[in-house]
């Protein structure tokens, strides 16, 4: 009884999918990237500057929406002589034109983005490089120089306190 070998149990099929739109979508794009770093920094960029992109969207349509609402009836109140319902419908479809011009400045940043991070070298990207390395070499020559500067005031210390 002892001699024999144990046996595996056999799992149960579940009644519930396992799989779900968000887990499917995080184990594609785990695939798809795989181990390029690269990728997934120029994914994250993306992610993160499109979010603060549509912050900054949202923000500014609500403190529109909210401005509209406060400010026209003092507009209508002040203004008599203009005509109410000939007014709100030129206020509300500049608004809607001016919404759409955001909307479509975020779309375009965001492609411009990602052709930047895909390597595609989209317009202004070599000012971007040139910027990106002027700020590099600025830290490294502020770094050596403080790395100098240190050593100096060190060898100072030493000497107003010998002991120390």
């Amino acid at each position: 009884m002892a001699d024999r070998a144990p046996t595996q149990r056999a799992t149960r099929p579940t009644t519930t999918p396992t799989t779900h739109s968000g887990s499917t979508f995080l184990r594609k794009l785990q695939l798809h990237i795989g181990s390029n770093s690269s990728q997934l920094v120029g994914l994250l960029t993306l992610i993160i500057s499109g979010s603060v992109l549509l912050l900054l969207t949202g923000i500014t349509v609500t403190g529109s929406v909210l401005g509209l609402t406060l400010l026209t009836p003092f507009d209508h109140h002040f203004k008599p002589h203009m005509d109410p319902y000939g007014h709100s419908p030129l206020l509300c479809c500049c608004w809607a034109l001016i919404f759409l011009r955001f909307g479509l400045a975020v779309v375009a940043g965001l492609s411009w983005v990602y052709k930047y991070f895909r390597g595609l070298n989209p317009p202004g990207s070599d000012q971007v490089d040139y910027a990106r390395n002027r700020i590099y070499d600025t830290a490294s020559h502020v770094k050596d120089y403080a790395r100098e500067y240190g050593g100096y005031l060190q060898s100072k210390v030493k000497d107003a306190a010998p002991g120390a």
